[in-house]
């Protein structure tokens, strides 16, 4: 086992220990309530992502924040008047939301919540890697630290990484790419573009099995098949659709199919059945509920945002996220990159409709 998967174990292992114990109604009530006031007092705004717990993603948009992928929830802080806000996600969501608004507050439930493709991407390794490799030009998923960012030439999502990569490839450019190898590999067979993989994964999407899809499939035969492609080649061959959070969700709400097995983080099944109330989500099968499985479609490092916490860091405001300067001010660049790369897109894209 490589030092990269021993680390992903213990924080996945000190994760499901730290996750939230379970309320009851009453406690939920109780406690959404004073948050709702200490957001109010204290100038804060919540944002949440998509995977996170059901309650905090509702607490989010009644509150007046939002529920979004990571890119979507800083831009909306820096859009928002409020000094403060609150991020509930993993830790490089928090990052990129102070990268963006240097001048809030950035506070998170707990700083402990990690990501397994964070965490097997460390910074001093990546730049080794990037200096053995110095002909190429780097590109990073969002999925990584402030220190990784500050390294790449350009940050991607995966919304719009096949698009830049397939621009850098024209110009003649060879990518070398981190952290996710199934995601990369996707952008790699879908540009034919010369890339260099790190080898990192998600330990939710790697989960999601191709035989078990298949049997589930035989199940549900007029279901559409939503996959992330962060999820093994196999079980992307599968998909009907193969997009981002948000671009799943979009599909839920404009395809015609009244089934979806959905092969992603269970926790966008909230957004996806309010904004598609009709709609049938079946959960995509994982390596099942044995020892065998890690994450059994849930992120354990989503899991530990709860409302305990999330009330204690508004009233106290501690789990502060900082960035140093000079880091903040060089992942910013790659940011900016991709952000003016976008709004192009969306630009040609109005355009031409």
């Amino acid at each position: 086992m490589t030092k990269a998967e021993d680390r992903i174990l213990v924080q996945e292992h000190l994760a499901h220990a730290a996750e939230p114990k379970p309320l009851s109604a009453d406690e939920k009530t109780q406690l959404e309530s004073r948050i709702k006031a200490a957001l109010k007092e204290k100038d804060a705004v919540l944002v949440a992502h998509y995977y996170v717990d059901p309650d905090i993603q509702r607490l989010a948009e009644e509150s007046g924040g939002c529920v979004a992928d990571s890119l979507e929830m800083a831009r909306f802080g820096n859009q928002h008047s409020a000094s403060t806000v609150v991020v509930a996600g993993v830790r490089f969501m928090g990052e990129t939301a102070k990268i963006l608004n240097p001048e809030k507050r950035v506070l998170m439930p707990t700083l402990e919540a990690t990501c397994s493709l964070d965490v097997g991407c460390p910074a001093d390794e990546f730049q080794a890697f990037c200096d053995e490799h110095s002909d190429r030009t780097v590109v990073v998923y969002a999925n990584t630290s402030a220190a990784v960012k500050a390294r790449a030439d350009w940050v991607v999502t995966s919304s719009c990484a096949q698009a830049i990569v397939e621009d850098l490839d024209t110009r003649g450019e060879k990518v070398l790419w981190a952290p996710d190898k199934h995601l990369g590999h996707y952008v790699q067979k879908t540009t034919g573009a010369d890339m260099l993989l790190w080898d990192g994964s998600c330990i939710v999407h790697e989960e999601f099995k191709h035989r078990g899809l298949e049997d589930l499939k035989a199940l549900y035969p007029d279901a559409a098949v939503l996959v992330h492609p962060e999820s093994p080649d196999a079980v992307v061959e599968m998909a009907d659709v193969i997009g981002s959070t948000s671009q799943l969700i979009h599909a839920v709400q404009t395809l015609p199919n009244q089934q979806f097995i959905v092969a992603t983080d269970n926790g966008i099944f909230y957004k996806m059945q309010q904004l598609a109330p009709n709609k049938t989500l079946i959960e995509a099968p994982t390596a099942g509920n044995g020892a065998t499985c890690r994450s059994c479609a849930q992120c354990p490092w989503m899991a530990m945002n709860g409302l305990e916490n999330l009330l204690h860091v508004i009233e106290n405001g501690d789990q502060e996220v900082l960035v140093d300067s000079e880091t903040r001010e060089a992942a910013l660049k790659p940011l900016r990159r991709m952000l003016d790369f976008t709004a192009g897109m969306n630009l040609k894209a109005a355009g031409n409709a």
